[in-house]
């Protein structure tokens, strides 16, 4: 062994080199002989054996010098350094065999040459070759034909190709059409473009031959005159509008009955009371009901019954009043046609009542077809209940009595009292 020391940047390198011949030997007994001396390995990549000089001697290398294994040797080198090993050699594909002559290709069985590539023919510059098995020909491009060697331009527009003009150009030709025509999808025809010249869609216009189409954007649909776009907003739903549904193009709108104004985009309603368009005197009350306005008068007390406030009483002297309610009030509502039964639709609620006294309600008058029902709730109200369906116009005067028995005031004899509310009902002639 020797030892070689090196400066190098004021950094001793120890190189320590073993001699031995086992490493530069390759086996003599045969090509497959992988066997090495005590100490060394078979390297697979170099064949060859070597020796790991970093792993077989304790402390290679002294101090903060780290080891470093390489052919034939090792290296002592500092902690911060490191080895770059030299990239692999490329390896160079080697091109398919080829059995053929130089210039030939193999082509199954047998070894061709393409006369054409090589320009190894006679063809004519204004002809092309074309390469067959073992031959060549020559032959005249698209739009060309054969006149003796060479290829001429074949004119087209001598055939009529054309609806109106044509224009021969080199191995082709070309159609143009007169103004206010344009050239069909066949390259040949020329139609007119009707959509250019103010067709009546409304939308989308496609030019086709002889005539043109009308089309639609995405949820329109085509109307019966084939030229307007629209949707029928009115036929997906029947709540769009109170009344009446108008489709128009591009949108809908909704129309009232006579008697009606539109509030807002759908609903159908006036209150002729409040707006003052109405014709009702000073001594009459403008009461508005559906799709019109009535006017009462605002003493509405027939005999024997007299005015007290707003109240209808019927004075305990006369003799008339014992058979008849001591009280009447006057009351006003209207409801529309049709309206779903049975449905509450008034109610009746006691003003006052006397300590002891039952009360029980009735229809005194004015249902003689049975369209109403009371359906008492407590001792002090009770309830106006529609039968059935009823359609309008039409009014209904109800007579409403509440009867009070009061058993405590026995000593004056079987005591009983009523009360009338008389209910004006006025029925619309809509659903609404």
């Amino acid at each position: 062994m020797q030892s070689v020391c090196v400066s190098v940047l004021c950094v001793c390198v120890c190189v320590s080199v073993l001699l031995r011949s086992a490493i530069s030997q390759p086996p003599t007994e045969s090509d497959t002989y992988t066997e090495c001396t005590d100490g060394y390995h078979w390297d697979p990549q170099t064949e060859h054996c070597k020796i790991n000089e970093c792993e077989t001697i304790p402390d290679a290398c002294k101090g903060e010098m780290k080891c470093f294994n390489h052919y034939g040797g090792y290296l002592c080198l500092p902690r911060s350094a490191s080895v770059i090993p030299a990239p692999e050699p490329a390896i160079t594909p080697t091109e398919p065999f080829n059995p053929c002559p130089l210039g030939y290709e193999p082509q199954g069985d047998s070894c061709v040459i393409d006369e054409c590539e090589r320009d190894e023919h006679d063809c004519q510059p204004s002809q092309q070759c074309i390469n067959a098995l073992g031959a060549f020909t020559c032959q005249c491009p698209e739009g060309y034909r054969k006149v003796g060697t060479e290829c001429i331009d074949i004119d087209e527009c001598r055939y009529r190709y054309c609806q109106h003009r044509c224009v021969n150009v080199p191995g082709s030709f070309s159609c143009q059409c007169e103004p206010g025509f344009q050239l069909a999808g066949n390259n040949r025809s020329c139609i007119v473009n009707e959509c250019d010249m103010g067709a009546p869609c409304s939308q989308r216009c496609y030019n086709t031959y002889g005539t043109f189409l009308c089309r639609c954007d995405q949820g329109y649909e085509l109307g019966p005159d084939g030229f307007v776009c629209n949707i029928d907003e009115c036929s997906y739903s029947s709540y769009l509008c109170q009344y009446q549904c108008v489709n128009e193009p591009g949108k809908f709108s909704c129309e009232c009955p006579e008697g009606y104004q539109l509030l807002g985009t759908r609903l159908c309603q006036i209150n002729e009371c409040e707006t003052g368009e109405h014709q009702c005197s000073e001594a009459q009350t403008c009461v508005n009901i559906h799709g019109r306005y009535q006017c009462v008068d605002a003493n509405r007390c027939q005999d024997p019954y007299i005015q007290v406030s707003e109240r209808c009483v019927c004075p305990g002297n006369k003799p008339a009043c014992r058979e008849l309610p001591f009280s009447i009030v006057h009351r006003y509502m209207s409801i529309t046609s049709e309206r779903s039964v049975p449905s509450d639709i008034f109610q009746i609620q006691a003003t006052s009542v006397s300590s002891g006294a039952y009360n029980t309600f009735r229809i005194r008058s004015g249902d003689d077809n049975g369209d109403f029902y009371i359906r008492q709730i407590n001792n002090i109200s009770a309830m106006l209940v529609l039968a059935r369906a009823v359609s309008g116009p039409r009014e209904y005067t109800l007579d409403l009595e509440m009867v009070s028995v009061n058993p405590r005031l026995s000593y004056q004899g079987n005591y009983q009292s009523s009360s009338a509310l008389r209910l004006s009902i006025y029925v619309g002639p809509y659903s609404f």
